[in-house]
C-alpha cells in the first residue's frame, strides 16, 4: 500500500511495562506534525500482566473512529504474538522485538515483517533492569519515525516539555529513540510507503479525553461538590474534576478550597451525598458505570419524586454483572432511561465526543435545575477513556447558571403561603425553596405520597395528581433538551439514526454509502425525551437504520416507547462486542439491510 497521513498503527504489548508514556508520546508527535489522529486503548482490568494495545489511527481527512484495520503492527507480546500477525492488513507491515527469534510458521507471504533486536539493544545501552523494560518501549518509537517518516525534532520537543524539571530522563528517552531509529535507517527501507507528511489540519485543535473535558466542563458550569465510589471507566472523571478544582476553586489568599469532593464507600451513599448537596442549593454531581446505576436506582427515583435536581455522569461499558470493565458498549440506555421502581421518566444527555462532554455539562446541570430532576450524561468507554482531537474548548465568560423556578426571600416574604409541589405556570414545573432563606419556605421533602400541597397522603386522587403533573413536566422537558443532529444531503427515502459515539462512525459511512450510490439522511439524537425534530425525521423516511452499540436495540425501543414511531421503519444495526464501532461495519451492515429490503 501506498498512502500519505492514512495508515494505521496498532502497538500490542503487556500491561504495566510504561508503553501507555511511549505510546502516548508517538501520537503526540504526529498531531505536532498539524495531522489528524486519534488513539484507541484496549487494556485489560488488571494493574499488569496481560496483553494490551494502542492502536493509533493517523487520518488525513480527521476522521475519529476505528479503523477496522491494521496497516503496521508492533508486535512487543509473546503470548498474542500470532494473534498480531493474523490482524495486520494484506500488503501491510509488522514489527516485532527480534532478540527473540520467531517461528517461519507464523509469518505470511502477503506482509513484509521486521525484526529489531530491541531488548538486546536496550540491555546493552541501560543499566538497571527497570530502564531495559521501560527503553525498550521507547526504542520502538524510534522504529516507527524512521519508518513513517515522523520528525524527530518533534519528538524531542514533547520530551523536553513532558520531562522539563528531569533532565536526565529526556537523555535517557532521546537514546534509546535515537538506538531504534538508527538501526531503522541501517537495515530498512525508510520511510515505507505508507509515511507521514506535515500538514496544518491540527491547527486550533487538542487531544483530550472525554473524561478529562467532561471533569472541566463540571468546573465551568458551576459545580462545587462531587460524590463517587471508584469504576472503571468513569474514575478518572472525578480524578480530572479534583485536579481543576485544586486549580481553580481553591481561594489565592486564604488558600481555603471552594470545593467538597467525597469518596463515598459505595455508589448507594455516592448519589445520597449529591441529592443532599443537590437540595441546599450546591452543584453537585456523580460519576458512575453501569452496575453504580444499578445501586443508586432507588434514590434516583426519590429525586425523580421529591423533584431534587442532581447530575450522574454513566460512562457505560459492557454488561451485564461486571461483564468487561474495560470495554465500551450503549448498553445502559433503558436502565437510565427508566431508573427506579414505579413510573419514573428521567432525562438523558448522549454525547458523542470529548468537546461534547464539555458543553453539555452546563446544560445538564442547568436542565436538572430547570426542571428539578435527576439529568444523566450517557458518555461510554470510548469517549471517556480514548484519546480525541477536537477543537479548543472554548467558555463563554457571560455564562450564568440557570437555577430554574428558586424563590428567593423577598418572594418568599410576598407570598401568602408556599406550596412545594403546586403547578403555578402548567408547565408541570413547581417553584422550591433553598434551606434557610426564609421561613416561609420550610417544607417536608417527601419520597412517600405527597399532595400538591406538600403534604403527607395515601388518597387515591391526591396522588395520582401529583404524579400527572409531573408527566405535564415531562413533555416540558421536550421542548427544553438539546435539539437532535440533523443533515438532509437530499430527500432520500431512507436515512440513518444513531446516537453518541457512534456519531464518526456513521458519518465516514455514510460518504462512503454515498459512492456506492446508497444516499440517506442523517440524525443524532442529543437527548430523552425526543424532541418533535426527531419525529418527524423518521416520519419522513420509509426506512430509519438505528445504529447503536448494544444487544437489544434500545434506543429503538426508546423510540417506540417515548416517540411512538412505526415499528416497521426502524431496522436495528447493532454492534456490542465491545470494541469501538467502525464504519466498515456500518456500511457492511447497511448494505446488506438494503438488499434485503431490495429482495422483499
Amino acid at each position: 500500500m501506498s498512502s500519505v497521513n492514512d495508515v494505521v498503527i496498532k502497538i500490542a504489548t503487556v500491561n504495566g511495562t510504561g508503553s501507555a508514556s511511549a505510546n502516548g508520546l508517538l501520537m503526540k508527535a504526529i498531531f505536532r506534525m498539524g495531522v489528524p489522529v486519534v488513539g484507541k486503548n484496549y487494556f485489560p482490568s488488571n494493574i499488569q500482566g496481560l496483553p494490551t494495545w494502542y492502536e493509533i489511527r493517523v487520518t488525513g481527512d480527521g476522521h475519529q473512529c476505528r479503523a477496522d484495520r491494521v496497516d503496521l503492527m508492533i508486535a512487543m507480546n509473546a503470548q498474542t504474538y500470532a494473534a498480531d500477525l493474523a490482524a495486520v492488513s494484506p500488503g501491510g507491515w509488522l514489527l516485532y522485538d527480534s532478540t527473540w527469534p520467531r517461528s517461519r510458521l507464523l509469518e505470511r507471504d502477503d506482509i513484509t515483517v521486521f525484526g529489531v533486536p530491541l531488548s538486546r539493544m536496550c540491555n546493552e545501552h541501560f543499566d538497571t533492569a527497570r530502564a531495559r523494560i521501560l527503553m525498550k518501549n521507547i526504542a520502538y518509537v524510534g522504529v516507527i519515525a524512521a519508518l513513517l517518516d515522523i520528525d524527530l525534532d518533534v519528538i524531542t520537543t514533547l520530551l523536553n516539555e513532558t520531562f522539563a524539571a528531569k533532565k536526565q530522563l529526556v537523555k535517557s528517552n532521546l537514546e534509546a529513540i535515537r538506538l531504534g531509529y538508527d538501526y531503522a535507517k541501517e537495515n530498512f527501507v525508510c520511510p515505507l510507503p505508507a509515511r507521514i507528511e506535515a500538514s496544518d489540519k491540527t491547527k486550533d485543535h487538542i487531544i483530550i479525553d472525554g473524561n478529562t473535558a467532561a471533569g472541566l466542563g463540571c468546573v465551568y458550569a458551576g459545580a462545587t461538590v462531587g460524590a463517587w465510589y471508584p469504576i472503571t471507566p468513569s474514575t478518572s472523571l472525578m480524578d480530572a474534576f479534583t485536579s481543576f478544582c485544586k486549580r481553580y476553586r481553591t481561594d489565592e489568599d486564604t488558600g481555603e478550597n471552594m470545593y467538597c469532593i467525597i469518596q463515598a464507600e459505595d455508589e448507594l451513599a455516592a448519589i445520597g451525598m449529591v441529592l443532599g448537596a443537590s437540595w441546599n442549593g450546591a452543584r453537585a454531581f456523580t460519576p458512575t458505570s453501569g452496575p453504580g446505576i444499578s445501586l443508586m436506582s432507588e434514590f434516583i427515583g426519590f429525586a425523580y419524586y421529591a423533584e431534587v435536581p442532581a447530575v450522574i455522569y454513566d460512562v457505560q461499558r459492557t454488561g451485564p454483572s461486571t461483564g468487561m470493565p474495560t470495554r465500551t458498549q450503549q448498553c445502559d440506555l433503558m436502565i437510565c432511561a427508566y431508573a427506579s421502581h414505579g413510573d419514573t421518566k428521567h432525562v438523558l444527555l448522549f454525547p458523542a465526543n470529548p468537546e461534547e462532554c464539555f458543553y453539555m455539562a452546563p446544560t445538564a446541570f442547568d436542565l436538572a435545575e430547570r426542571l428539578q430532576t435527576p439529568v444523566m450524561v450517557l458518555s461510554d468507554l470510548d469517549i471517556g477513556m480514548n484519546d480525541w482531537m477536537c477543537p479548543d474548548l472554548k467558555w463563554d465568560d457571560n455564562y450564568v447558571p440557570d437555577r430554574g423556578k428558586v424563590l428567593s426571600a423577598a418572594q418568599l416574604d410576598e407570598m401568602a403561603k408556599f406550596h412545594r409541589y403546586l403547578d403555578v405556570d402548567g408547565d408541570g414545573i413547581p417553584y422550591r425553596t433553598l434551606p434557610g432563606v426564609h421561613p416561609k419556605g420550610a417544607y417536608f421533602t417527601r419520597g412517600s405520597g405527597h399532595t400538591k400541597y406538600g403534604g403527607y397522603t395515601e388518597d387515591s386522587a391526591e396522588y395520582q395528581d401529583v404524579v400527572d403533573r409531573l408527566l405535564v413536566k415531562w413533555e416540558t422537558a421536550r421542548t427544553m433538551v438539546p435539539e437532535a443532529e440533523i443533515e438532509y444531503s437530499k430527500f432520500n427515502r431512507q436515512a440513518v439514526l444513531t446516537i453518541g459515539s457512534c456519531d464518526g462512525a456513521v458519518k465516514e459511512a455514510l460518504g462512503t454509502l454515498q459512492e456506492q450510490g446508497v444516499g440517506l439522511n442523517y440524525c443524532r439524537v442529543k437527548a430523552f425525551p425526543f424532541t418533535q425534530a426527531i419525529i418527524e425525521f423518521i416520519e419522513k423516511h420509509e426506512r430509519v437504520y438505528v445504529v447503536e452499540q448494544n444487544r437489544d436495540a434500545q434506543l429503538r425501543a426508546l423510540l417506540l416507547l417515548d416517540a411512538g414511531t412505526n415499528p416497521e421503519k426502524l431496522v436495528s444495526i447493532l454492534h456490542y462486542n465491545g470494541n469501538p464501532l467502525s464504519a466498515n461495519f456500518v456500511v457492511d451492515s447497511v448494505l446488506e439491510e438494503v438488499s434485503k429490503g431490495q429482495a422483499a
